[in-house]
């Protein structure tokens, strides 16, 4: 058993994933890996859209993997829209032993999630976030999680989803912090 904790954050683009496992990676010092950085680094580097996906959830579950080895805490940043998606998140925890909290973020009130959308800057170089049109196809196609997890409805304060994230989390006492 290699230890670590893998928190695997999934939900619909602009719904809080990012700012969240943002702060506590800031707060922790954990690893966050980003589907949308590693994607951002392959399409500034000639792939496509298309030749992307697949491949930055694998590249992603190795960059993971390596830091759980180690005991760390990750944070696995990615939609996560589908069942196999979720299933090599908690496969590769499975595998290396490590504990595996999932978040799914869901933002209830549908005009702030696409004011949000519609607002948003990129911290990313190169990286576009997806317009809301495109939000609206992911929703569509979005498979209901129905694993154990924590939902968190972003509509409300972020202090109060973040509260709530850390208690999940739970760091007391392990080797999660860096």
């Amino acid at each position: 058993m290699s230890g670590g904790i893998l928190v695997e954050f999934g939900g619909l683009p602009g719904t809080g994933k990012s700012t969240l496992a943002g702060r506590l990676a800031i707060e922790t010092g954990a690893v966050w890996v980003r589907i949308d950085e590693i994607e951002g680094a392959m399409r500034r580097n000639g792939l496509t859209p298309e030749q992307t996906g697949v491949a930055a959830y694998s590249v992603a579950h190795d960059v993971a993997a390596n830091h759980l080895r180690r005991g760390l805490l990750v944070l696995a940043d990615a939609v996560n829209p589908v069942a196999e998606a979720r299933a090599g998140w908690r496969d590769l925890a499975a595998s290396l032993g490590s504990r595996h909290l999932v978040i799914e973020t869901v933002c209830a009130d549908l005009d702030e999630h696409r004011r949000r959308v519609e607002t948003r800057d990129s911290d990313l170089p190169g990286w576009v976030h997806p317009t809301w049109a495109q939000v609206q196809r992911t929703m569509a196609s979005y498979q209901p999680r129905t694993d154990e997890r924590l939902v968190l409805d972003t509509t409300g304060p972020l202090e109060d989803s973040y509260q709530r994230l850390v208690a999940a989390v739970d760091l007391s006492g392990t080797a999660g912090r860096t």
